[in-house]
């Protein structure tokens, strides 16, 4: 397994532990690992995506964290550049996540009681691997080597 996706899964499951959500953990330890292109304040876009939207229980945190750093790595900035890229990007994630567990739901992946210790279990593991499955795509579709100052 290569350095950065094992930093990124720890990066982010150490986040979980500290009480972010899976979405914020998510963009919390890429944001990180890019260096801090997003401010203090734009990462508290992430809240209202944990618990599957806000405990509605849909589409998994972790997931929308991750598609909203992919926005970071291939989003557009105005109308005339193609949304293409960014829409490639999410749905190839999208699919390579739903093939790795079974689905994209929160309810559906983790049908445990909501903050009870195996629903969190289930959350840890859920968020470290998909910021595990996240940097590997990132680095298989080269986007490592984007704009941003990566470290580990």
């Amino acid at each position: 397994m290569d350095d950065m996706a094992l930093e990124a899964r720890s990066r982010a499951g150490n986040k979980f532990k500290d009480g972010l959500n899976c979405s914020e953990s998510i963009l919390h330890a890429f944001n990180e690992m890019m260096n801090n292109p997003l401010n203090p304040e734009s990462l508290k876009m992430a809240t209202g995506f944990g618990g599957g939207l806000g405990h509605a229980g849909c589409m998994c945190g972790a997931l929308t964290g991750s598609v909203m750093i992919l926005g970071l790595l291939k989003g557009r900035l105005d109308p005339t550049q193609s949304r293409e890229p960014g829409y490639d990007a999410a749905h190839d994630f999208h699919d390579r996540f739903s093939n790795e567990n079974g689905g994209t739901c929160c309810r559906v992946l983790n049908p445990h009681e909501f903050d009870s210790p195996e629903h969190l279990r289930r959350c840890l593991k859920l968020t470290g691997g998909t910021a595990k499955l996240l940097m590997e795509f990132i680095q298989e579709k080269d986007l490592v080597d984007s704009e941003f100052a990566w470290t580990v």
